[in-house]
């Protein structure tokens, strides 16, 4: 009985820490300004499919 409460609590450690995980990863990229270079990237897909660029 004891083995199944230590699995249930290790369940429901995991999704935490993989959102902890996340968020830090999250953080990280907004301070290296990580969502420009990802934007300027997309932008130009995008006009590539239209054919302007």
């Amino acid at each position: 009985m004891k083995d199944l409460m230590k699995n249930a609590e290790k369940s429901k450690i995991i999704p935490y820490m993989a959102l902890g995980i996340g968020v830090v990863m999250i953080i990280a990229g907004v301070i290296r300004d990580e969502h420009l270079v990802v934007l300027k990237k997309a932008v130009n897909i995008c006009l590539e499919c239209i054919g302007i660029g």
